[in-house]
């Protein structure tokens, strides 16, 4: 029989139906072969007061040489286009995802772009190559045409660990996975992996672990790490299936005849040195005990030279050692480039961004009246009756040599502003200057938010490093099930390695000069937590500190400073150079209110692209009006296109499009009982808006419902008291007579029959409608 549509009617799908699919699953085991995979969740966009996914991608077939190793792509196309149209799609998916061969086809035969030898060679249907013939070429091939050692085989070979709790690497976790296992199987020691916060690096390191492991390949293996909190959490959540063999290093309780019997050790870099620098870990360990050393946040300082910590690493220099790093640190003084060599592999934070898998964010830059600098009056003193220096304070003093409560509590109420506006139980960091600041800006935000306070006290904690009562509720505020604490102040606690998922509002209220801390910083917001309702999140600046967007660094290439080393006050290299003293500390000065009274004068919402480059500065309410004046230039044109819908609902779905959530703007506003309409006429026109209770009552008056009786009527009414509690778009829904309010009614079938049909409680509706905004001048 022939088929029921000619080759050029044929849709893309159809083409793989019949041709392309049927070609290769003639050479290769179909359980090799993937079709449709998704390798990205779709860029989540923030536009206007929404947040919208874009698709994934995907690509139509996937071959694999191994469970973990896919070596091809293959692109389709419909046969309305030439053979290679879809090549360089295919190569690019290819180029992402790490694989050698990639393939096009529109149903008549393929193209194949061999990234091995860089050739490209067209085939017919049935010369797409075998499964064995491919997976030989790429033996043959790699290395330079050296082909794969047995090592590297059985790497390839060894299996992810999986289980019911687990998930499947992603696709950058996957060659993270791949080209370190690999790396090392070729015998390369000193390896670096960097990746953005939030994309897994922990997950990234078991796995590698457990292949190294399970292969056979590294057999003890040390995981470092220079914050207790980072060490259990590493142990108790991704390491979890390893804890049988797994042991956390604590010399002081452990038994010397007893801590040689497990295969993966943690360890702080603390602890194996000593408190005195008495290198404990010699008399505890051979220098060849451990095989493989995993060196998690290695941008800290493990690998600078003159770093005690650097003597662990040095101590067990037979070791393979893996650095890990959101951001390494490329200093004048610091490179840890130069110790572990040039990154293996690179996932960065406009990578996640792109692909989906992290939250993008949008910048509040406020303003206050003293930020382009205060200057005491003559002779002025501050609430300790120091005379204060005369000069010009900037944000580079605020709360570091220069103490302005009100300055503290104007931030606050900014914070708490924004938080009534947009959800009080938002998860929210406020990075101070100092560890005092912290403590100041917790009783500020307490004083701002004393409601919220006196249902639970944790609502505003201080978490800093001297504060062991903060310490204690670390692990609550950043666990996705507890709702407390909600606002922790902090100084550099939390800018790197706690997990917080659910961090919706960064509040920069010091001075960052590291582009490696700001990039820390930002991320502790960018993890996605699409479930719990967490899609993007909000940074707001009070230091101009997210001027560093616009820094070339900004999640720029990564490269080495050629002065690494070279003089300098740090250390490093020998050779030029000085040691400079510090200077002398400033004073530090304190006003209360009324000593300098501060006021915020402009908050400016600014949107950024994953590279950091600024699409547009808008305030959420200017951005509205233009949307909306945009289409209706003119309040008459408005009214008359409200009067003449029939269903009001469309000019907010209409205003979606464009990124505009009306439900959730009139809330951050604190107008929601206001209707739509007069709400879109005071935002757009200046119009003075009526309260949907006022509108009701205002068509009361009327006795409108005089041409009812009986239930029909109280239908009615029962309707406008609806109106009144939930709004135009929901009175329109036939679905509302499904509330308990109507259930006296019977179902709605019976209640459109009061009416004498469906179409007659549609009309009786309409007319309602029109009753509610009938003074309405268009």
């Amino acid at each position: 029989m022939s088929t029921v549509l000619t080759k050029k009617q044929m849709s893309e799908e159809d083409i793989k139906f019949h041709f392309i699919t049927p070609a290769i699953t003639s050479k290769w085991n179909s359980k090799k072969i993937t079709m449709e995979t998704k390798i990205t969740d779709g860029r989540v966009n923030v536009k206007g007061n929404l947040t919208r996914r874009e698709s994934p991608k995907r690509v139509d077939y996937l071959l694999y040489l191994s469970d973990n190793k896919p070596i091809a792509v293959v692109e389709a196309k419909d046969n309305n286009h030439s053979v290679s149209f879809g090549l360089q799609q295919a190569m690019t998916y290819a180029l992402m995802l790490d694989l050698p061969f990639a393939y096009a086809s529109n149903g008549d035969g393929f193209i194949e772009h061999d990234f091995l030898t860089g050739k490209e060679t067209e085939l017919s249907l049935d010369e797409f190559p075998s499964e064995e013939e491919l997976i030989a070429r790429f033996m043959a091939e790699e290395n330079d045409g050296e082909g794969i050692s047995e090592a590297e085989k059985a790497i390839i070979e060894q299996p992810y660990y999986s289980s019911m709790n687990s998930y499947p690497p992603r696709y950058y976790q996957r060659i993270a996975i791949n080209r370190t296992a690999e790396a090392i199987a070729k015998g390369q020691d000193r390896l670096l992996l960097v990746m953005a916060t939030g994309t897994g690096k922990t997950y990234t390191a078991f796995q590698i672990v457990y292949r190294l492991l399970k292969s056979g390949m590294k057999k003890k293996i040390l995981y470092l790490a220079d914050r207790n909190m980072l060490v259990d959490q590493t142990i108790q959540q991704d390491f979890a299936p390893l804890a049988k063999t797994s042991h956390k290093i604590n010399f002081a309780k452990d038994d010397k005849v007893t801590i040689g019997a497990y295969e993966v050790y943690f360890a702080l870099y603390q602890q194996m040195v000593g408190d005195n620098d008495e290198e404990t870990f010699k008399d505890w360990f051979d220098k060849d005990f451990f095989d493989l050393i995993i060196v998690d946040e290695c941008h800290r300082g493990s690998a600078k030279e003159e770093s005690r910590w650097r003597k662990v690493l040095e101590y067990f220099e037979g070791a393979t050692q893996i650095g890990m790093t959101a951001t390494p640190k490329e200093t004048k003084y610091v490179s840890n480039i130069d110790y572990f060599g040039e990154p293996l592999y690179v996932y960065s934070l406009n990578d996640g961004i792109n692909d989906g898998f992290l939250a993008p964010f949008k910048v509040i830059k406020v303003t206050t009246d003293i930020s382009d600098g205060w200057r005491p009056t003559i002779g002025q003193l501050d609430f300790y009756g120091n005379e204060i220096a005369d000069r010009e304070y900037n944000n580079r003093d605020y709360d570091y040599t220069i103490v302005l409560q009100d300055r503290i509590d104007q931030v606050a109420a900014t914070i708490t502003k924004y938080l009534k506006q947009t959800g009080r139980m938002q998860k929210t960091i406020v990075f101070c200057a100092t560890e005092e600041h912290a403590e100041r800006m917790r009783i500020a935000l307490v004083n701002c938010n004393s409601d919220m306070v006196q249902e639970n006290p944790d609502y505003v904690v201080r978490i800093t490093g001297s504060d062991a009562y903060g310490k204690s509720k670390l692990s609550y505020f950043i666990s996705v099930g507890s709702d407390y604490p909600v606002i922790a102040t902090t100084s550099e606690l939390l800018t790197t390695g706690a997990d917080c998922k659910m961090t919706k509002l960064i509040v920069l209220d010091k001075m960052i000069n590291s582009m490696t801390t700001f990039k820390q910083i930002i991320g502790r917001g960018t993890r996605l937590r699409e479930k719990e309702g967490k899609m993007s999140f909000m940074v707001m600046d009070f230091r101009n500190i997210t001027s560093l967007f616009a820094d070339p660094d900004w999640d720029g290439p990564i490269e080495q400073d050629e002065e690494f080393g070279v003089g300098g006050s740090g250390g490093g290299k020998s050779g030029g150079g000085h040691i400079v003293d510090p200077p002398l500390p400033e004073p530090v000065y304190y006003l209360k209110q009324d000593g300098c009274k501060v006021t915020v004068i402009n908050e400016a919402v600014a949107v950024y692209d994953a590279n950091g480059k600024l699409l547009i500065q808008e305030n959420i309410i200017d951005y509205t009006k233009a949307n909306i004046i945009g289409e209706y230039a003119s309040l008459q044109t408005f009214i008359r296109k409200w009067k003449g819908e029939k269903r009001k609902a469309v000019i907010a779905e209409h205003l979606a499009e464009s990124g505009i959530d009306i439900d959730k703007l009139k809330r951050e506003q604190g107008m929601a009982d206001v209707d739509d309409f007069d709400f879109i006429c005071y935002i757009a026109y200046g119009k003075k808006p009526l309260t949907r209770r006022e509108r009701a009552e205002n068509i009361q008056k009327k006795d409108i419902f005089s041409k009812y009786s009986g239930a029909a009527k109280e239908v009615l009414e029962t309707l406008l008291v609806k109106y009144m509690d939930l709004g135009i778009k929901e009175i329109e829904k036939t679905e509302i007579l499904k509330l308990s309010d109507f259930a006296k009614f019977g179902a709605p079938s019976k209640i459109a029959k009061l009416f004498g049909g469906n179409n007659e409680y549609k009309a009786a509706v309409l007319e309602l409608k029109d009753d509610l905004y009938e003074d309405e001048v268009g």
